[in-house]
């Protein structure tokens, strides 16, 4: 058993932990059937095995009542019942040895936790924005009512961007000054990218590896094989193909 489980903790990169480890024994392996999460802790403290610890993404209070400018449709419900009812959008930064600091903008829908939108770019000017939208665009159907939620960034707020998402009726909503809990989806996917993979490595070279790693991660790894408890243990694609041939 102990080969089993290292060779699941092996591809996955070290970041499950007994519960998912446990769920891919036996999905995996007709003979671990009802095997018990403490018999893969055994198998893994046996091994000086630990998965990457994944701190929870905790929001801080804000400083000071505002007062709201824009208007939070979200609300901090995050409940589903399909695809392409709530997006949640935000941008973080990559540090890069040759060219600095840089940016990856990245839309989830909320039904999947799918990665449905992203672009990386040596700048956060709202074209970084603008293009991770089309992006999502190129692959999403555009629902009545579809719910897209941003911080209070500028480029979030630019009048171009408004104008995008108006043109394709997309209700705008946003977070509320200092709540970063309004946007829990995408803060906890921006934490799992950078726990997960860039601070598992020495700073990237430069741009052009950032982007390649981050692709790798976002398309090869988190959309098509990272499982979530939330989602029954299936990676976003693959609840997604799930949830099209009912």
């Amino acid at each position: 058993m102990d080969q089993r489980v290292l060779r699941l903790y092996q591809e996955n990169q070290g970041i499950y932990g007994a519960g998912k480890l446990r769920y891919l024994l036996a999905s995996s392996y007709h003979e671990y059937p009802d095997i018990s999460i403490k018999r893969v802790q055994k198998s893994m403290r046996r091994q000086n095995l630990r998965s990457i610890t994944v701190k929870k993404f905790k929001a801080g209070r804000p400083t000071k009542r505002i007062l709201k400018t824009y208007k939070n449709l979200l609300n901090q419900d995050f409940s589903t019942t399909g695809l392409n009812q709530k997006w949640v959008a935000d941008i973080t930064y990559i540090y890069t040895l040759a060219d600095g600091w840089c940016y990856l903008s990245t839309i989830m829908d909320l039904h999947s936790r799918k990665i449905i939108g992203y672009h990386f770019d040596r700048t956060m000017q709202t074209s970084i924005v603008l293009k991770a939208l089309d992006d999502a665009f190129s692959k999403r159907k555009i629902e009545k009512g579809l719910i897209l939620h941003t911080d209070l960034g500028s480029q979030y707020t630019s009048i171009d961007y408004e104008t995008k998402l108006k043109a394709m009726n997309l209700c705008h909503s946003y977070s509320q000054k200092g709540c970063p809990y309004d946007n829990a989806g995408i803060e906890s996917f921006h934490a799992l990218l950078k726990k997960e993979h860039v601070y598992q490595r020495s700073a990237y070279s430069n741009f052009e590896e950032a982007k390649l790693q981050v692709f790798s991660y976002v398309q090869g790894f988190y959309n098509n094989r990272r499982i979530h408890s939330s989602l029954a243990y299936l990676s976003p694609n693959k609840f997604e193909q799930k949830i099209s041939a009912a």
